[in-house]
């Protein structure tokens, strides 16, 4: 696959040869100065960083050098500024969060498109959707898929098999017969193994450390990549759970796991903090909430389309009220917090 180029982070003159350590510390000093409440000895010390070394002097200089530039690109970059500054200081997902951003503004596009969460990856798959966005499309055999929110696909087939790459996010298919000769088996391969479909409608959903598959007509096998000889048949009203080397039991599937194709969420005694999170899934803005909120229970039918009057009707039937927040990058916040 192709890297996507733009001029703005191609390697520059203040980028040259940064170590990785400095570069991922400047990106680090980049979100601890997102705050709101920034305290004077916290930019004392980010003073005495950038003086400490030419490194970390060129290091922050790159940052400042793409501050401006990053309008026809700015969901990537916003949305893993977001990611770092709402994880934990010293989680995993911060860490990874800071590579990532690293590698972005400091490495040029060669390297970032190679990682699998790349949103180049994501946007030069063949069929992409972006972030609030549900797509549908029927396949030349008939198939129907319809992509979720930030999903993305590549679509192969060949004179032996039927292959739909879930490069990210979620699908919902809905297989046709296949009139080749001898009918090509159906598959929709993630990173962590392969989904076959068995006269069926499901949905497959990428998560970073695993694929959850729920079958609502017909019946799915899946094979985790590692280990291929293993396998399960998830029946009709059942998921499961797989990773590249292991496979959960099948359990009941809700009979509203897949409202989101029809453009609703829905929610029945959900933790706030869940239901957030998953609301999040379709909102430009990061959307979280208070500790003292997170387990304050969700009920009820929603439109995806319109997250603003989402949180407006949170609102007005839960003790929370939101509170905006526009970071560094022009990325919003928004936090749901006690009223």
């Amino acid at each position: 696959m192709s890297a996507i180029r733009s001029s703005w982070y191609d390697a520059t003159s203040d980028a040259a040869n940064v170590p990785a350590e400095v570069a991922e510390r400047a990106v680090e000093w980049l979100i601890e100065l997102q705050d709101d409440d920034v305290s004077p000895q916290t930019v004392a010390e980010w003073q005495r960083w950038r003086e400490a070394h030419p490194d970390h002097e060129r290091a922050w200089q790159r940052i400042e050098s793409v501050k401006g530039k990053l309008a026809p690109l700015a969901s990537p970059v916003q949305a893993g500024v977001a990611q770092a500054a709402l994880a934990p200081p010293a989680s995993r997902q911060r860490r990874r969060a800071v590579k990532s951003l690293a590698l972005l503004l400091f490495a040029g596009g060669g390297t970032w498109s190679l990682l699998h969460s790349s949103p180049w990856q994501r946007w030069s798959a063949d069929v992409h959707t972006a972030v609030g966005e549900r797509r549908s499309l029927q396949l030349a055999d008939g198939t129907q898929l319809v992509l979720n929110t930030g999903s993305a696909v590549d679509i192969v087939y060949r004179e032996d098999e039927r292959r739909v790459r879930l490069v990210a996010g979620e699908v919902l298919i809905t297989t046709a017969p296949d009139t080749h000769t001898p009918p090509r088996p159906f598959l929709v391969e993630t990173s962590q193994g392969t989904a076959r479909a068995l006269g069926t409608r499901y949905t497959v959903r990428q998560f970073e450390d695993g694929t959850h598959v729920s079958v609502f007509k017909g019946a799915v096998e899946i094979r985790p990549r590692a280990k291929p000889e293993q396998s399960l048949i998830v029946r009709e009203g059942l998921h499961a759970r797989y990773t590249a080397d292991s496979i959960s039991d099948a359990s009941q599937t809700p009979t509203d796991d897949a409202t989101w194709a029809e453009g609703f969420i829905v929610a029945r005694s959900m933790r706030l903090a869940d239901f957030v999170a998953e609301l999040a899934r379709y909102s430009n803005a990061a959307l979280s909430c208070d500790a003292s909120v997170a387990n304050l229970r969700v009920s009820g039918t929603f439109p995806l389309d319109d997250v603003g009057k989402v949180l407006d009707t949170l609102g007005t039937t839960l003790a929370v009220r939101t509170q905006v927040v526009t970071r560094f990058w022009g990325a919003r916040e928004i936090r749901l917090v006690p009223a």
